[in-house]
């Protein structure tokens, strides 16, 4: 089969042997989607190596002992736990010290032809949803799963640093918890995109000065490193920073800022799948405008320099 892989800081199409399902479920990849994490990857981040991505909707081909999920249309959780631990036996194995994550660490990612995954990462795609729709299921969980740390009402202040994907999905999935949503980004247009759909208000970086040190919960999600020095500047004192970025790099920040305005700061990264499903079912959110270009697998080199280009949201690539 074919699979966009990361080798020796390259990245290139391979022929690849397919893999076996080898206990797990083997899922005939339609969709994937690139992300910024996919980027970071090729410029070495993580370390990793082999086949990169972690957003698709495919088929199952094969289901070790499980065949009621042959045929069906699925997503998966990216993080596959080892299943003996205490995260793991209580049903949450994305801390789980062993795991491996889909094109991410230990375990050969969605830019494939095949993927293979355990079978109760998978969850079943509404007929509802498109299979577009649902190569966003990924990112949205992570968007929306911020309020798994933090409580967000209508009367918190939220901020979101960062108009690309990731920061309008967490605009776009938070607006309807808070009346005073507001995305900053360095693209008007960008920006404009955020404000079709929801509750949100966009405001150009270099127009924040009358805003900062005001918002409740700022959540980081610009990708890169001066996107967290922003995050700071925007939180009042004792409110919270929410570090949605992943980058190749170690970031700098005024530690003095969070000491002094005793500001918490809280991580967050992979987010349940099942609430992002609910919401794509329900006609909660809007994604597919999102949508800026699509490739071939085979031309999935090409893909990711378009993913990179200024301006552009998702692109993704089918197999």
């Amino acid at each position: 089969m074919k699979a966009l892989r990361v080798n020796a800081g390259r990245v290139d199409v391979k022929d690849v042997a397919k893999p076996e399902a080898d206990g797990e479920a083997l899922v005939r990849v339609l969709r994937s989607g690139i992300c910024n994490t996919d980027l970071e990857i090729a410029r070495g981040y993580a370390g990793f190596e082999g086949t990169i991505g972690h957003e698709f909707v495919g088929v199952v081909e094969q289901a070790s002992n499980e065949s009621g999920w042959v045929g069906k249309r699925v997503v998966g959780e990216i993080n596959a736990g080892c299943g003996q631990c205490t995260l793991c036996r209580t049903g949450d194995p994305r801390h789980c010290p062993n795991r491996t994550v889909l094109g991410i660490h230990g375990r050969d990612g969605a830019h494939a032809e095949f993927l293979r995954l355990p079978v109760e990462n998978l969850l079943e795609v509404p007929d509802a949803i498109s299979d577009v729709e649902a190569v966003f299921v990924e990112p949205l969980a992570a968007a929306y799963g911020i309020t798994e740390q933090v409580d967000i009402t209508q009367a918190t202040r939220v901020a979101v640093v960062g108009d690309g994907k990731l920061g309008i999905l967490c605009a776009r999935s938070l607006s309807g918890r808070s009346d005073g949503l507001t995305l900053i980004g360095k693209h008007r247009g960008k920006l404009d995109v955020a404000e079709k759909y929801g509750n949100v208000t966009g405001i150009m970086l270099d127009e924040i000065d009358e805003i900062m040190r005001s918002f409740d919960i700022v959540i980081e999600a610009s990708g890169s490193e001066s996107g967290f020095s922003t995050a700071l500047d925007m939180a009042r004192p004792r409110g919270k920073v929410v570090l949605k970025s992943t980058f190749h790099g170690t970031p700098t920040w005024n530690a003095t800022r969070v000491v002094v305005d005793e500001i918490t700061i809280v991580g967050s990264r992979c987010g349940r799948f099942g609430p992002a499903l609910e919401l794509l079912s329900n006609a909660s959110i809007e994604v597919e405008d999102l949508l800026s270009d699509e490739f071939l697998l085979a031309d999935g080199v090409a893909a990711m320099h378009r993913a990179a280009d200024t301006g552009v949201l998702k692109v993704m690539l089918h197999m």
